[in-house]
């Protein structure tokens, strides 16, 4: 009777000493954490700003960078012909959304996947260039934010126009490795000249050096002034660019407000944190199971006229109060 009671208690104890040892149920277990791909034009602790905005926006739907999600940075360092690699890198990661600053990030993550939804910020059309299906309803696996770029590039001749009605030819800047952004500012611009008389010189440059050669063609050929063209990289070197407008005397306009706060004459355009903020926004809604498919697309529906007075005294430019008067903002 002892013997038989002694087993009892130690055949217990054992399966105590099992029940222990065995794993945790599924059902109990940490779910995973999910992994988002940020993928930019630009280089790493460039434009932070922008980046807090997209932070903000996915704290806003719940999601905080190392508590709940992590985030997969891809920088191509200006580098548009890097992208397709990063963008094939962050698939292989199995990334469960990709955030896409800019159009050429944006094409690029889309010829990597078509299940993986995508969230992206651009200046193009996204239907023209076959992103999505409408605006109202995209229809695949992306959809994100549209910026008023057709409707910003006319105005910002023209507004070159009213400060400098003598000017008869005014360049562009574009970036040739952004061949969609740029044929779009191309046609807008060329179109808006057409109505005011003017011609356009089309300059090209996607690296710093070459931002030197088209300022060297802009004396040269004695232009009026310069609208730069929208672009992530030329965002990204506002403060280079306004230098060179200042070193050169070109009275200048871009649409980030970068380059009038870093010494550029005039910007106008909508506020690039705006758009960044809604696309963490619409990555973290993702997250949480909608589809973007079923996410209208976003369109800016504001911009901000923003002078440096202080440039355009230095430029020997007489500031006509009709636009200070409709200036968002004035830089004195």
């Amino acid at each position: 009777m002892h013997f038989r009671n002694w087993k009892r208690r130690e055949f217990i104890t054992l399966l105590g000493g099992v029940a222990i040892a065995l794993p945790l149920p599924l059902s109990a277990q940490q779910p995973a954490i999910p992994a988002i791909g940020y993928l930019n034009t630009r280089a790493a602790g460039e434009d932070e700003h922008l980046l807090a905005a997209f932070h903000q926006g996915l704290k806003e739907t719940g999601y905080v960078e190392s508590r709940n999600v992590t985030i997969e940075y891809r920088w191509p360092e200006g580098r548009n012909d890097r992208l397709p690699a990063l963008a094939a890198d962050l698939v292989r990661r199995q990334v469960a959304v990709i955030a896409a600053g800019g159009t050429p990030p944006t094409i690029a993550a889309k010829a990597a996947t078509a299940t993986i939804p995508i969230v992206f910020v651009t200046g193009a059309d996204p239907v023209e260039i076959g992103l999505v299906a409408s605006l109202n309803r995209p229809g695949g696996n992306l959809t994100g934010i549209t910026t008023l770029t057709s409707v910003v590039a006319q105005k910002k001749l023209e507004l070159l126009h009213d400060l400098l009605p003598a000017a008869t030819v005014i360049a562009l800047l574009i970036n040739p490795t952004n061949p969609i952004l740029a044929e779009t500012n191309r046609r807008d611009l060329q179109a808006a000249a057409r109505t005011l008389g003017l011609q356009i010189l089309m300059l090209r440059a996607s690296s710093e050096r070459e931002f030197e050669t088209a300022f060297a063609i802009l004396v040269q050929q004695r232009v009026g002034g310069l609208v730069i063209g929208t672009d992530a990289f030329f965002n990204s070197r506002s403060r280079e660019l306004a230098a060179l407008a200042a070193r050169h005397a070109v009275p200048s306009i871009s649409q980030f407000r970068g380059f009038a706060a870093a010494g550029g004459l005039m910007s106008y355009g909508a506020t690039n944190t705006d758009e960044y903020h809604l696309v963490g926004v619409y990555t973290g809604r993702v997250l949480k199971g909608e589809k973007p498919a079923d996410l209208p697309v976003q369109q800016a529906t504001k911009a901000d006229l923003i002078i440096n007075l202080k440039t355009a005294k230095a430029l020997g430019i007489q500031m006509p109060m009709v636009l200070l008067a409709r200036a968002d903002e004035v830089i004195e």
